[in-house]
């Protein structure tokens, strides 16, 4: 792996940031933006207040992956971007940025959980499947440490999970203090609408791209958390919600890779929708952000990825390849996220992308029927959310 000097935080021209961070505030649509519906009592409950002393800090995080390091039979990995050799290797005030590997396979997969800092259960899934896959000697896991290269970020966002706020926040480094905009206010970003070719104001987006140009790797995993919801025509609480950031059959993604990805990221939910409807306690739909609107963004990270993004000619051969991603109901807000919930939450995570995985290396997901797809619950489709161009009517 080539390494490159480190750049000092803040080296970018303070204007440019400014700047560009009113273009990337200027655009927000958050994943699971749908009013919190009620729940069962098994799950995230709309009642009183939410206590999030469980949820993992980033000195935890970094425990654990040194824990795993040490202790796994198969050759856990922990590191950190300086490590890896980016250019830019930490976050906005200043903290590592960690990736832990595992596995000798020839294809390579991303898995990123917690980009924003408030849906917390990304990072315990991740550390959950890493030590089963640094531990467990089974033949399922065997397979998946033969076939792939895995590349694991619990912790995509540190300072913002550090505060519990989505965003990131720009950090000036003279001073030690947030950056202010005009009006006084800290200039916040969203780091899943960082990934575009005027974007890159923070420096963790910057760092990842640079080390997803170094992995180009063949699959993808984002693990988000939305609020709560209701199946559209039952009323019954939702789990999980399977996700395309470039929405099937929309305005984007049968035009990549002459359709390709808009097939086999269908097949991959589409599977997993069949492995885990077996499991009674999870209830799947397909992710919408309300009135029926799928989302068609192109600022996204995993959207970036499919689009093969080239920023700053990091991304000359124009790599790309297919993500998809997984939405669990609940989040740190108030109310919107059950102690009782936190293992089944996590359990859910696990399972979907195990499965996933699983179905990948015996080619199960590429012989899964596309079409039905159709067949997971959803609104009918009313448009097309965009970053873009505003609402695109349906195709």
């Amino acid at each position: 792996m080539t390494h490159y000097p480190k750049l000092q935080h803040g080296s970018r021209p303070k204007r440019y940031r400014t700047l560009a961070a009113a273009a990337a505030i200027a655009v927000v649509l958050p994943f699971g933006s749908l009013a919190p519906a009620a729940a069962d009592a098994n799950f995230p409950s709309p009642e009183g207040q939410t206590n999030i002393s469980s949820i993992l800090t980033y000195s935890d995080v970094v425990a654990e992956l040194q824990k795993l390091e040490q202790t796994s039979r198969y050759g856990v990995n922990a590191f950190t971007l300086e490590e890896a050799g980016t250019q830019v290797s930490t976050s906005e005030q200043g903290r590592d940025l960690y990736v832990a590997t595992v596995g000798s396979g020839e294809e390579h997969v991303w898995v990123q959980g917690r980009i924003h800092g408030n849906e917390p259960y990304g990072t315990d899934s991740i550390l959950t499947l890493l030590k089963d896959l640094g531990s467990n000697g089974s033949a399922d896991y065997s397979l998946l440490r033969e076939k792939f290269t895995f590349h694991f970020i619990p912790m995509y966002n540190p300072d913002g999970s550090e505060a519990n706020i989505r965003h990131t926040v720009l950090w000036d480094q003279e001073s030690d203090a947030p950056e202010l905009d005009a009006d006084g206010k800290q200039q916040r970003i969203d780091l899943n609408r960082d990934w575009t070719a005027d974007g890159f104001v923070a420096d963790e987006s910057l760092a990842f791209y640079e080390y997803w140009t170094k992995v180009k790797p063949d699959f993808g995993i984002d693990i988000h958390h939305q609020g709560l919801k209701e199946e559209w025509g039952t009323g019954d609480d939702v789990t999980l919600s399977l996700g395309i950031s470039l929405a099937p059959g929309g305005p984007t993604l049968p035009n990549i890779e002459n359709g390709v990805y808009d097939v086999l990221t269908r097949q991959m939910h589409v599977y997993v929708y069949d492995q885990l409807a077996k499991y009674g306690s999870i209830n799947m739909d397909r992710y919408q952000v309300g009135n029926g609107y799928e989302i068609d963004i192109k600022g996204g990270v995993v959207s970036a990825m499919m689009l093969g993004l080239d920023y700053q000619n990091l991304n000359p051969d124009g790599h790309s390849n297919p993500v998809v991603f997984f939405e669990t109901s609940g989040n740190t807000s108030d109310g919107s996220l059950g102690q009782k919930a936190r293992g089944k939450s996590i359990r859910q995570n696990v399972l979907a992308m195990k499965e996933l995985l699983l179905g990948l290396a015996t080619g199960e997901v590429q012989q899964a029927d596309a079409e039905r797809w159709e067949d997971i619950p959803h609104q009918p489709v009313n448009g097309y959310q965009t970053d873009y161009a505003g609402i695109q009517p349906p195709r």
